[in-house]
């Protein structure tokens, strides 16, 4: 197989000063990307801000030959994601990836946490996606190329202790990557979204003894895939760590079908219950219209 490259495109990556990010940018740059480097600079709790984490990056990318710009901008407000989308435009006259690994931590107990706990995780993790993905999706819908990365969690996709929040904005991330796939389909958009475990600043302690086994560079790979123009998948969300990948996905069971001018009782729901449950047979909806199918196989 022939080399993937990147000559001619121009990637915006969010979070790119240390971490996953990073990894992702030295890639992507040496693969021959023009590299927008975002990094707001701040703590792994989201305060404070400073410009040399993004330097930095930018700096070694350009010391080994690549072409990069650091921006500062945060991605928690649709001013921010305007600025890191204009910023591109101005420095390379195009987007062609956008990668989303921005995020923030502010764990607590549901019982305990704060509206400003939730909202702060929200705002970089969810709303940070999608302003920094929606000027950038105009851009691609001109050009009629793009590749989106959204970074999700198994945290939200299958739940974690202390996380109510961030649980939440990465739920909310597979949500929004599902649609921009649907949306971008007919412009060449490819939007697809991560699950990856890997040791980072946010997780190296969350990790314990497994964080020397899940390095962020083996999740750079899929990552690079994912926004190579050979990539011929979209709509999909990858759980990646350690050196496996694997597809996560939502199915829907055949379930039980009360009948077409039936109306059941609880009672009825509760006999049924184990079927209702019952994974076998079950199918990978491609969107709503899928289930909506399911059901009107019935009703015929």
């Amino acid at each position: 197989m022939a080399d993937i490259r990147y000559d001619g495109r121009v990637a915006v990556i969010t979070g790119a000063g240390g971490g996953l990010g990073k990894t992702y940018a030295l890639m992507l740059a040496g693969r021959g990307a023009k590299v927008v480097v975002n990094d707001l600079g701040g703590k792994a709790d989201g305060t404070g801000a400073s410009h040399g984490a993004a330097d930095q990056t930018a700096q070694e990318i350009r010391a080994a030959g690549g072409e990069a710009i650091a921006n500062y901008d945060s991605v928690s407000t649709p001013e921010g994601g305007e600025a890191i989308t204009k910023a591109a435009l101005d420095a390379f006259g195009r987007v062609d990836i956008v990668i989303n690994n921005a995020g923030i931590l502010r764990d607590k107990t549901f019982a305990k946490m704060t509206p400003d706990e939730l909202n702060a995780v929200l705002d970089v993790h969810l709303k940070g996606a999608f302003y920094v993905t929606q000027p950038a999706f105009r851009v691609m819908k001109e050009q009629n190329y793009g590749r989106i990365v959204v970074t999700a969690s198994a945290a939200g996709l299958f739940g974690n202790f202390g996380q109510t929040n961030y649980g939440a904005a990465k739920m909310g991330l597979v949500g929004l990557s599902n649609v921009l796939a649907i949306e971008g389909a007919k412009n060449n958009i490819m939007c697809n979204a991560i699950a990856p475990i890997a040791k980072t600043r946010m997780t190296e302690q969350l990790l314990g003894p497994l964080a020397e086994f899940v390095k962020p560079e083996l999740v750079t790979p899929l990552v690079a895939y994912l926004v190579s123009e050979q990539c011929a998948v979209t709509h999909n969300v990858f759980s990646v760590g350690g050196g496996r990948y694997a597809r996560i996905f939502v199915g829907l069971t055949p379930g039980w079908f009360a009948g077409k001018d039936n109306a059941p009782s609880v009672e009825d729901i509760a006999e049924h219950l184990d079927e209702i449950r019952n994974p076998d047979g079950y199918i990978i909806p491609d969107g709503i219209g899928d289930e909506m199918r399911q059901i009107a196989k019935l009703l015929r």
